[in-house]
Order: C-alpha cells, then structure tokens, then sequence
C-alpha cells in the first residue's frame, strides 16, 4: 500500500492550531507510515506550536485585512500573491493526497491552490458562523466538516457533515478525576469551585470583572481558579488569596475542569466544544472583539437550547451578581444546564472527520 501523505494548513489563533495537530495525530494513528506536513502564516503561534507536537511546518507571508487604513493592509494584495505562488510550489513538491484547512488566511491560499490542482480538499469549521476565508473556499471543496447545525445556509448542503469540533481524549474521562483534581490545586472539598478561563493570553474585560468581584464571590463561599492570561499576570497575580487562585496558564485542563463545579469563560469555538463535553453550568461572556462576532453566534447556539448563560460585556456591571448568585443557590437551574448543554456535544469529532478525509483519499 503506497504511503499517504497530508497537508494541514490553519493558523493564527489556538482555535484553528489545535483541531489540526488534534485531526493530523488521528490520521497517524490510522496510518502510522503517512507522511504531514503543516502549512501555516510566518510569525503566528502555529510556527512554534506544531513542531512542539512533533510535525514540520513551513510558512507563509499572509495575514488578514484590517478593519482600518493601514499599511499592512496595502501589503495585503502582494502577500496574497506570493502565498498562493509558494503553496503551488509545496503543493507540486510534497504531492499530498488530501489537504485539509482548519480556518485561518494561510489555509485560504493553500487549499485555494490544491483546488487549482485537483488534489481533495476538506474543510474544517469551528464556529456557528463561518469566516470568510472557508465560505469561499467551500464552493470547491469536496467535503466540509462543521461542529454546529444549520451550517447548510452557508455551505452546500450535500457536501457538509456535522461532526463537531476536535477537543483534547483527556476530557473525556474528567468525571472520574474530581479527587485527584481537588487535591492537585489543594482546594477544599467542602467548597464550590468557580472557573474563570479567558483564553492562552487573557481576557481584559472578563479580568477586570472578576478583580471588581473578589469580595463579592467570597461571600459567595466559592473557592476561584482564575486563568488571567499571560498578558495580565503580573498585574493581577497579588490578588491571590486563600480562596482565589490567579494562574496564567493551566497546563492540567482535564484536572481543573475536573474541579470546577461552575465556569465563566469566552465562547471559541474550541472552549465551547470542550465545555459541551465537560456539561458543568457555564456562564459564556463572549469577546465582542472578533470577525463577524462569531463568539456570541457560538454561545447563542448553546443558550438558545437552555444550555448555558450569555452576560455581554456591556451588561456585566448591572447583571454579573444577580445572575451569579441565583445559578449557585438554584440546584434545579444547575441540573438543566449540565443536562442541555451535554446533548450538545459531539465527542467523536476527531474520528469522524477523518473518516471523511479517508472517504477523499485517490
């Protein structure tokens, strides 16, 4: 049997690096003698984050257009161009039998090219509504994989498959962890514990919230696990406390969610798809800071199924408390939430997409 090779191109942010180191090591398990290679934007994280899963990558000078005048976006048309001319040439060297994009401008121009080249490509979608790279790339493509339902306004429907997004196998079993958990970050059994995440490098808006909030939680008796990101350590790290626990990174995710008794966090596509399959009461408090606002369309997929909580930002100062307070007291409210937005999740994601990438293979 000839050796399978692949292309994996997405980038720019965590949420589209992940699902694909997360859908590559899948297909290596099935085809432990294929060959990758990643394709990613020179100077984003995913230079550094996939050879550190063990995969080689190659760049490309690509960014997306900015929302104002600048002198990037004047760059934009000559970048564009020498990305699709370096992704034919990878393209014709490495000769994959499939490329796959997980979102991101770098993978526009790779699968872009593949198409060109009459190589199969699929699409990979994180979110409940699409960006722009993969709605144009979807025309061509043979088959796109997406995590919400309703996705068929925006991609042809016979060729679009729900499947979920890739989330990490330790999540799976966090349930069983719970006292390992409790003593790993030397909390007290007999407490409720709070989880603030706001992503790899913080949340400004969910940071301030919970420094204003301190007090207030601890009358609440809750014990806080407080993810401030690696931007805002420093400046919230003396906050910490003995029922407060300010953090910038957990590298135990399977552990603190383990923990956790109640969330607050940002609604990525990829946390979503975690807490889905975590099924603890979460209040989502979207970033209103991304293309096409795509977190509050993703948290709304959950609420509107009484799956979750939305505070806007804009609405934290006069609600966070009174909503807060009535999800910890209301053991009903709590029981519903677990139930509904456990339905929503799709814990064999990984394996079906690449069961559709095998279906695509020459």
């Amino acid at each position: 049997m000839s050796i399978k090779k692949f292309i994996i191109s997405g980038g720019g942010t965590g949420g589209h690096i992940y699902p694909a180191i997360a859908i590559a090591n899948e297909l290596k398990n099935k085809f432990p003698d294929a060959e990758f290679l990643f394709v990613g934007a020179k100077d984003k994280m995913e230079m550094q984050k996939v050879p550190q899963a063990g995969y080689e990558i190659k760049g490309l000078w690509i960014a997306g257009l900015q929302r104002k005048l600048t002198l990037k976006n004047a760059l934009f048309p000559l970048k564009l161009l020498s990305s699709l001319w370096k992704s034919f040439f990878i393209l014709r060297e490495f000769k994959p039998n499939v490329v796959i994009g997980t979102g991101g401008f770098a993978s526009g121009a790779v699968l872009k090219m593949a198409n060109v080249l009459n190589i199969p490509t699929l699409v990979q979608e994180q979110n409940s509504y699409p960006g722009i790279t993969n709605k144009l790339l979807a025309k061509k493509a043979n088959s796109i994989c997406v995590a919400y339902e309703n996705l068929e306004r925006f991609f042809p429907k016979d060729k679009t498959k729900l499947t979920g997004n890739p989330v990490r196998q330790d999540l799976m079993s966090v349930a069983s962890k719970r006292e390992e958990a409790i003593e790993y970050f030397n909390l007290n059994k007999d407490k409720k514990t709070l989880l603030v995440l706001g992503g790899s490098l913080g949340a400004r808006r969910i940071n301030q919230l919970i420094a204003k909030e301190i007090d207030f939680l601890a009358k609440c008796e809750v014990q806080v696990i407080w993810q401030c990101g690696k931007l805002y350590h420093e400046q919230y790290q003396n906050l910490s406390a003995a029922n407060v626990q300010v953090v910038s990174f957990i590298d135990r995710m399977d552990l603190v969610y383990a923990a956790a008794d109640f969330i607050i966090s940002r609604s990525g596509a990829s946390s979503v798809s975690e807490l889905c399959i975590i099924g603890k009461p979460t209040i989502f408090i979207p970033s209103p800071n991304v293309a096409e606002d795509h977190q509050t369309k993703n948290a709304n997929a959950i609420c509107d199924k009484n799956g979750a909580i939305l505070i806007k930002e804009s609405n934290l100062d006069n609600y966070f408390e009174a909503i807060f307070e009535e999800l910890i007291s209301d053991e009903e409210k709590q029981m519903k939430l677990r139930t509904n937005i456990k339905k929503l999740a799709l814990p064999n994601a990984t394996k079906d997409i690449v069961d559709e990438i095998v279906k695509l293979l020459k």
